[in-house]
């Protein structure tokens, strides 16, 4: 892929809210409607199964809170919190590893938050005990976990190797001072260089850096700061998030609306430094949204070879597995459902203290869903929709299936985003930025635009 340029009239064309499509339907069509006993069901039957596992673990602790977090987060400096939610955990995994197939097998593991380094480094290695007494791990799993470079030590990164963990992925966001203290969260760019070079000391595959553009005193010149820091650095992958201010969601974020935030139009230039300066560096690759890779990372080598997933973790090589979700707000997804669990620590205690699943609320899919989120995921991760072999896999003639959605994809074209041919279409470079826009072309779920309760696409 060549140096790309955004074109800033087309950003501010199709910038609206829309879902992030790591689930279709989205999480916004989960209900408090369905019962631990049709849950249980739809588990009974998807164990008849032997597909691989995806495991997930909500670590939700962190000492503070960042402002601009939109995390689901329990915010104590009391570390006798873990000790307490290990043994919940416990029950959990006890409880749903009995209904699991024993013959399936973990090819990809995740520890998200909070912040899973809240645990101290022999609470992060009972932890992987539970786990592994319960599943039986692949020999080429796929092993991630959340840092903050922030309080920790060098014997965390050592347990985190223990427990199999291969691949990292440490929050940054700014490298500037004055940004950090604004989103209150204070981590100079030593502290980071000391974790990294910790994580590929002992052996760490892979690491990526988190940033957000669009926080407080953020100009064009200060970001290209970082920018520069973390070519420097040089992380496997970078995930540069548009910060999503959700106030009515996350009552803390109206702390920042006291500061200085970047304009609109500062906001955008910001996004047109990150990709034009990443993509002309000739360091990462352009995955689509807010992602990039080196070259030779699995994420592209993926994307190159139409393996790429999508799911609750993000983009993802561990393509056809059946993620089990564990930890309070942690999101399930099967083939035939979704669900999550309860939001508040004290609700998701009382279910296991009563051996209930902490079941929250849910979803189960429909035939229709089912046809629209693989339509959707080829789009998300191949950057293109075969119609014929898309007909031929999903049991419909997709041209007329979706021949309204098609129709309205023209427009894309106009602007130099997608690329017709005889039998379907392709993202071009430019479109990748704008993917969710054309996914959403498929999602028959959306409500009216100024309805819609999502962040904004770009």
């Amino acid at each position: 892929m060549s140096a790309l340029n955004v074109n800033l009239d087309l950003v501010q064309k199709y910038n609206v809210a829309g879902p992030r499509y790591t689930s279709y339907p989205p999480a916004t069509k989960f209900t408090d409607k369905i019962s631990c006993e049709e849950l249980e069901q739809k588990i009974s039957e998807n164990n008849k199964s032997s597909r691989d596992l995806s495991l997930y673990f909500h670590i939700p602790f962190c000492e503070t809170l960042c402002w601009f977090c939109g995390c689901t987060t329990v915010i104590t400096k009391n570390h006798g919190e873990g000790k307490s939610y290990l043994d919940y955990l416990e029950h959990e995994v006890a409880q749903v590893a009995a209904k699991i197939n024993p013959k399936r097998k973990v090819v990809q593991l995740h520890w998200g938050g909070g912040s899973p380094t809240f645990l101290q480094p022999d609470e992060i290695r009972r932890l992987g005990d539970i786990i592994k007494r319960h599943f039986t791990f692949s020999d080429n799993i796929e092993a991630g976990v959340e840092i903050d470079p922030r309080r920790l030590s060098r014997e965390h990164i050592e347990a985190l190797r223990d427990v199999g963990f291969n691949r990292a992925s440490l929050g940054v966001q700014d490298f500037e001072p004055k940004v950090q203290e604004a989103i209150h969260r204070i981590q100079p760019r030593d502290m980071t260089q000391r974790v990294l070079d910790w994580a590929r000391e002992l052996g760490f595959g892979s690491v990526n850096f988190d940033l957000i553009y669009g926080l407080p005193h953020q100009t064009a010149e200060s970001f290209n700061r970082t920018l520069a820091a973390v070519l420097e650095m040089q992380p496997d992958r970078l995930a540069v998030f548009s910060y999503a201010h959700v106030p009515w969601i996350k009552p803390a974020q109206k702390i920042l609306e006291q500061k200085i935030l970047p304009s609109p139009e500062t906001k955008l230039q910001l996004l047109k430094n990150v990709i034009e300066r990443l993509t002309e560096s000739g360091k990462y690759i352009y995955i689509g949204m807010d992602h990039f890779a080196k070259e030779a990372d699995e994420l592209v080598v993926a994307q190159r070879n139409k393996t790429l997933q999508r799911n609750f973790q993000g983009y993802s090589t561990r393509g056809n597995t059946d993620i089990y979700a564990f930890g309070m707000s942690a999101i399930s997804q099967i083939p035939e459902a979704y669900w999550q669990n309860e939001k508040e620590l004290p609700k998701y205690y009382s279910a296991l203290d009563d051996n209930k699943l902490p079941l929250a609320r849910g979803y189960f899919v429909t035939g229709d869903d089912k046809i629209r989120r693989e339509t959707i995921m080829h789009v998300m991760c191949d950057l293109s929709a075969d119609f014929k072999n898309l007909s031929q896999t999903l049991g419909i003639d997709f041209a007329k299936y979706f021949a309204n959605e098609i129709a309205s994809l023209k427009s894309f074209e106009a602007d130099g985003l997608i690329s017709f041919s005889p039998n379907g279409f392709e993202v071009t470079d430019a479109g990748r930025l704008f993917i969710r826009n054309i996914a959403m072309c498929f999602d028959n779920t959306l409500a009216p635009a100024g309805e819609r309760k999502f962040s904004r696409t770009i």
